[in-house]
C-alpha cells in the first residue's frame, strides 16, 4: 500500500523553472507513491544535465523527462529521481495537460521505478500504469493514460 510513514526526501533545484511545484507538494506526491521506508533525492535539472545523464547511463543522447537511479533497495530504498523541468513543460503542452499534472505523473512514475516497477513488458506496463493512475487519482489528478488526456 502506498503512503510510507518514513522517508527522507532531499530536493535539489538545478533548474530555475517557475513551474516546478513547491517542496511540500513534491514531498506529498512522493510519499503518496512510496510503499516503504526510503531515502531519496529529487533533483530538477535543465536539458543539458538531463541529456548528459541519459547519454551516460542509458546510452540515449537526448534530454528525457525522468530518470531513476536505485542505489540500495534493502532494507529501505535509497536512490535519486531526476526530472527535467523543460521536458516536462514541453510534453505537458504537446499533450494538452496541465503542467502540474504532468509533474505529479512523472514524479509518481519515478518513485514506482525506484521501488522496482517497470514497463518493459506489456503486462508490467499495465500493472505500473494502473498503480500510477490510482495514486494520481488519490492526489486529485486524472488518469494520464486515458485517451484524450
Amino acid at each position: 500500500m502506498a503512503g510510507s510513514p518514513s522517508a527522507t526526501i532531499a530536493i535539489q533545484r538545478a533548474s530555475r523553472a517557475a513551474h516546478i511545484p513547491a517542496d511540500a507538494t513534491l514531498r506529498r506526491w512522493t510519499l503518496a507513491a512510496l510503499a516503504r521506508k526510503a531515502t531519496l533525492t529529487l533533483r530538477y535539472v535543465g536539458e543539458t544535465e538531463a541529456r548528459r545523464l541519459n547519454r551516460e547511463f542509458r546510452g540515449k543522447d537526448y534530454a528525457t523527462n525522468v530518470l531513476t537511479f536505485v542505489y540500495d533497495d534493502t532494507p529501505g530504498l535509497e536512490g535519486d529521481i531526476v526530472i527535467c523541468a523543460a521536458v516536462v513543460a514541453r510534453e505537458a503542452k504537446a499533450q494538452g495537460k496541465a503542467v502540474q499534472a504532468h509533474h505529479a505523473h512523472l514524479l509518481v512514475h519515478g518513485v514506482l521505478h525506484l521501488q522496482g516497477l517497470d514497463h518493459e513488458r506489456e503486462r508490467d506496463a499495465k500493472r505500473m500504469e494502473a498503480r500510477e493512475a490510482a495514486i494520481l487519482a488519490r492526489l486529485g489528478f486524472a488518469n494520464p493514460y486515458e485517451a484524450g488526456l
